[in-house]
Formats: C-alpha cells, sequence, structure tokens
C-alpha cells in the first residue's frame, strides 16, 4: 500500500511550527524583561523618594541621639546652678537646651551664671497666660524647634518653678534612651467638668484625657503634636479664662478663676491629642516629674489645689531617697495603678522634682546626689 503524500496545506502546518515557537519564546523573554524592569524602577523610585516624618524615626544616626531638655520659663531659671551641675558631667553630643521665656528676655552673662543656658532662648517666643491655650501654644514652639535637629529623639519638658533632677545625666539618659515609648501622665477623671460640648464632634468625650503638663516624648509623638491642625484650634477657642493673669503673676482669685475654665489646656490637650491619635498603647502613661500636691486636711485649702514647695529640711537625703524609691502611681479615678516600667522592666518612676526652694536644692547639691559641686562658684540670693 502505497504511502499517502502529505498535502500542501499539511506541509505549511508543519514548516510554520519552529517559527511559532521561537515567536513565543521570544515573546516570554520580552515579558520577563518588562517584569524586571518594572520592579527596578519601583525600586529606584522607593529609595529616591523624600522621606517622610516617620521614616526619619527610623534612620540610624551617625551621631549619639540627644535627649532636648525644653525648659518652659517665665523669666529667668531660679535653680540654674542645679542644672549647671546637672550639664556639667554630661556628654555635650548627647543633649540638647531650648528655653522659652518672655519675649525679649536673653539668657546671657547677665541673667544667668551658668553658660549651658547661654543663648538657648527661642526667638519667636509669645506672651504666656496661665490657663489659656498660649500654654499649650509656647510647648509646641519649643518642640517645633528642637524637631529641626535630626538627633533629638527624646523631648523633656521641663518646669522652671524650682525643678530639680533626681539623678546625675548618665542615669537620665540611660533611663529614657532605654525605653521606646514616651512618658505622659494620662488617665479618665470620671469627675471631671471641664471637658466642654462644644468641642463636639471634634473631640469626642470618650477621648478626653486629663494629666500633668511634664512629659517626656519619643521623636514620633513630638511631631504629631507639632503638626496638629485639628484639637489644637478647639483648644485655642474653648480653653479661655475671662479673668487676665499673667504666668507668673500673683493671683490671689486663682480658684475663682480656675471655675471660669472651660478646661486647663496644659493638663489636658497632649493627653487628648494622643489619646485620639490612638497611641496610648505607645506610652508608659505616667510622668517622670514628681509632685506633692497640697496636703492640707482643711476641706477650704485644699480646694486650692496647689503644689507644696520643699524648704531645705524637706530635701534631707532620706526624704530624697523616698522620693527615688517611688515604684509605683495609683490613679483613683480609673482604680488603676501603674507599676513604674520601661520596657517591661521594673524602675523607680521619677528622674525630677519639683517645687524646690534654693536653700533645698543646694542641700541637694551639697549632699553628692548630682556630683561634685562648688558652691562658691554660684551666689545666689533668695526670692
Amino acid at each position: 500500500m502505497k504511502k499517502r503524500a502529505p498535502s500542501s496545506s499539511s506541509s505549511l502546518a508543519l514548516a510554520a511550527l519552529p517559527v511559532a515557537r521561537s515567536r513565543l519564546r521570544l515573546g516570554l523573554q520580552l515579558i520577563l524583561c518588562l517584569s524586571v524592569l518594572a520592579c527596578t524602577l519601583a525600586l529606584i523610585r522607593i529609595c529616591s523618594r523624600s522621606p517622610s516624618t516617620v521614616d526619619l524615626v527610623e534612620v540610624p544616626l551617625l551621631a549619639p541621639p540627644k535627649i532636648a531638655f525644653l525648659f518652659l520659663a517665665r523669666s529667668n531659671l531660679p535653680l540654674d546652678f542645679v542644672w549647671h551641675t546637672f550639664f556639667q558631667k554630661a556628654e555635650e553630643e548627647k543633649y540638647s537646651i531650648y528655653i522659652h521665656s518672655e519675649p525679649g528676655f536673653a539668657f546671657d552673662r547677665t541673667t544667668t551664671r551658668s553658660p549651658f543656658f547661654f543663648g538657648r532662648q527661642l526667638q519667636n517666643s509669645i506672651r504666656v497666660v496661665w490657663g489659656e491655650a498660649t500654654m499649650i501654644e509656647a510647648e509646641r514652639l519649643l518642640l517645633a524647634v528642637a524637631l529641626k535637629d535630626p538627633a533629638n529623639q527624646r523631648f523633656a519638658l521641663i518646669s522652671d518653678r524650682y525643678c530639680v533632677p533626681l539623678y546625675n545625666f548618665s542615669y537620665v539618659y540611660s533611663y529614657m534612651m532605654s525605653s521606646s515609648k514616651s512618658f505622659v501622665d494620662s488617665f479618665l477623671d470620671r469627675k471631671d467638668v471641664r471637658y466642654n460640648a462644644k468641642m463636639f464632634p471634634t473631640i469626642p468625650k470618650d477621648r478626653w484625657r486629663k494629666g500633668s503638663q511634664w512629659i517626656t516624648l519619643v521623636r514620633k509623638h513630638a511631631e504629631t503634636i507639632v503638626a496638629d491642625t485639628i484639637v489644637f484650634p478647639v483648644f485655642s477657642k474653648f480653653c479661655k479664662r475671662r479673668t487676665g493673669l499673667a504666668l507668673g503673676a500673683k493671683q490671689n482669685n486663682k480658684e475663682a478663676a480656675q471655675k471660669e475654665h472651660d478646661c486647663i489646656p496644659d493638663e489636658h490637650y497632649v493627653q487628648t491629642l494622643l489619646s485620639m491619635s490612638h497611641l496610648e498603647d505607645e506610652l508608659e502613661r505616667r510622668t517622670l516629674t514628681y509632685t506633692s500636691w497640697n496636703q492640707s486636711i482643711d476641706t477650704k485649702d485644699k480646694r486650692s489645689w496647689h503644689p507644696k514647695t520643699f524648704e531645705f529640711p524637706d530635701a534631707s537625703l532620706e526624704h530624697i531617697m523616698e522620693i527615688r524609691n517611688i515604684n509605683h502611681v495609683y490613679y483613683e479615678t480609673e482604680y488603676r495603678t501603674e507599676w513604674c516600667q520601661c520596657n517591661a522592666a521594673f524602675v523607680p518612676c521619677f528622674l525630677f522634682a519639683r517645687k524646690f526652694s534654693r536653700s533645698a536644692a543646694m542641700r541637694i547639691l551639697n549632699d553628692g546626689l548630682l556630683g561634685p559641686f562648688d558652691a562658691g562658684a554660684f551666689l545666689f540670693t533668695n526670692s
């Protein structure tokens, strides 16, 4: 039986098969090359992108991270001699100093005996009025200037009203840097009457928080505060007082003036903003600054609710050690005990304390709690 010769159409199909396979291979190679090119361009775009404020936190620093000490002052710093001793033993590349004082006040040889404070004042300071949003505006100004230095990774707000460090710089630095969290005293006061319903819906009542003004922040949270354009305007509008009283002026009607407040911004703003930003899990919810509030048994006197001033007899080594040994804080309104920790390690609660008279501060220095001190280098008079 003879084999049938292939038809012309079959011959053409067989001849086209290698060509089709060759085109398929070329197509696959082209797709592969284009995919590699697309991935490469995407990587280049990501690497060349301008870093956001959050990206900056993750970039390794060539220099050691610094603590920015932010002094909120009326004019001068009454206990500059204490802080001079504190900074004297510090490594210069590990800290920076910024001061918000009244407009026009300069820190120089005529206003402070410590060269650590020379020229550290903000040039854009504002007049601060007790009980108004200008207080938190001054804090925001301090943070904004300090954030310009990328080495600043911790931001500690310090009171000029006779605040002292309880430890030397080395201990304070290690303590703050060992924690990845901010230290912000923040709690829900169930008896609070300061929340103004007019703040709703911008500030929901369930996000309203209270706490100490004296905070220590990581960089991310400092950026959150400076970038805020939503919560701060509400505080500016509703946190006002009807009786004008400049910061530092003697206040005979403080109790009556407090009753006129919709809120006291420095005790609520940062806490409420971080709560609204859903950042409370990133906080150690306590302050690092110890304050002994009025312990009077006189109900009438207790309503004034003012911090106790430590005088010379109160600043004994034994008393200072009692403050140092405090390891927890109880929040009555939340039925919560805050055990003081840094990244799950138990630590003393406080690094700073207020309010200390000059004689009490001198006693701390003479006891050597902050290192060697030459009393002859600082002549001072009691106010």
